[in-house]
């Protein structure tokens, strides 16, 4: 068994903590949190050992799981790590692109796991429809939430669309080329609601939209690629595939055709709804986590998985600030 503690024992971390505790290969050894007061509730109510700094913690673990608040993530990651711990860091994986590049390359030469917590490659919904991915040239996602005061110290893009800009690196293997942005800040000091065009080398476009001002919750993906279309629900956990098929045989009564037009035929339309198996994606990549300290294999959300998906981020970012700047010059004229 892995020893493992966790800093961090806020909403999230409480949760790490309890499925940790279901982990068969983990053995969880206590946690750490800066606030003593929460620190002692938390250990009360969950029965787990609450250590007194974070040196503590490092010295009685073999693997860290960190769910600080994101300004925390690189320095907590870095003492991991120079000190031979593996180490779990909750999205974003830092602050800023320098930090994440410092986590890659400490990890690397000191033959530690990283893994990032990019939980919706997690979700059963996507899991179910990634076999059915095949160069998708076209992807459109919706990620909206009602108003939470809690994640307004960042931009919407880091702590909503992030999720969609990692789903879309792992399944468009092509370079970025060009990143177009817009958004709003309404209720907090930044954007509040952004929306990103996101153009691949290889011709891929993705539109991700992302808001944390909307009346109801979504979390929809939907990937276009040659004679199929696959809609994902990361929320409802959901997923839908249509694709077209050669047209051989007499069809059924009740099935869709399509004319192609002259010198192209006939095609069918199936709609397949894959199994999709419920799960808790949290205790999942925790799992998987493990999987590859003992397997000795790359996590499944490396750090330059992580690295990657805030590169796009802060890119996007760019982008929305020169697009608020624009609109502001227009605004004085």
């Amino acid at each position: 068994m892995l020893k493992i503690g966790v800093s961090g024992a806020g909403h999230l971390g409480k949760i790490h903590l309890t499925l940790i505790k279901e982990i068969p290969d983990f053995q969880l050894v206590g946690f750490f949190d800066t606030d003593t007061l929460k620190a002692k509730q938390v250990s009360e109510e969950l029965n787990i050992k609450s250590f007194e700094s974070y040196n503590e913690l490092l010295k009685s673990a073999e693997v860290i799981d960190i769910v600080t608040p994101t300004i925390e993530h690189h320095s907590h990651a870095v003492e991991a790590i120079k000190n031979g711990r593996h180490v779990f860091i909750e999205k974003p994986i830092t602050n800023t692109v320098e930090e994440a590049e410092s986590i890659a390359a400490l990890s690397r030469e000191a033959k530690v796991k990283v893994q990032v917590g990019h939980v919706e490659r997690f979700n059963p919904a996507f899991t179910a429809a990634e076999p059915f991915m095949n160069s998708p040239m076209f992807i459109e996602t919706h990620r909206l939430a009602e108003f939470n005061p809690r994640g307004t110290d960042v931009s919407v893009v880091l702590d909503l669309m992030i999720h969609d800009i990692d789903i879309v690196l792992s399944v468009v293997k092509s370079p970025v080329k060009k990143i177009y942005a817009s958004g709003v800040a309404v209720i907090s000091d930044s954007p509040d609601i952004a929306n990103a065009r996101i153009e691949f080398e290889n011709g891929c476009v993705a539109n991700l939209t992302a808001s944390r001002i909307s009346m109801k919750k979504m979390r929809k993906s939907r990937f276009f690629q040659r004679d199929a279309y696959i809609a994902v629900d990361f929320l409802k956990r959901k997923t839908q595939v249509i694709r077209l098929k050669e047209l051989s045989g007499e069809p059924d009564p009740l099935s869709i055709i399509i004319d192609l037009g002259k010198n192209k035929g006939q095609k069918i339309i199936y709609f397949e709804n894959p199994l999709v198996k419920e799960n808790n994606a949290i205790k999942n990549e925790l799992e998987s986590f493990a999987r590859s300290i003992t397997e000795n294999t790359e996590p499944l959300v490396s750090a330059s998985d992580g690295l990657n998906a805030l590169k796009i981020a802060y890119r996007v970012l760019e982008n929305l600030n020169l697009s608020l700047s624009l609109t502001s010059l227009q605004e004085k004229e």
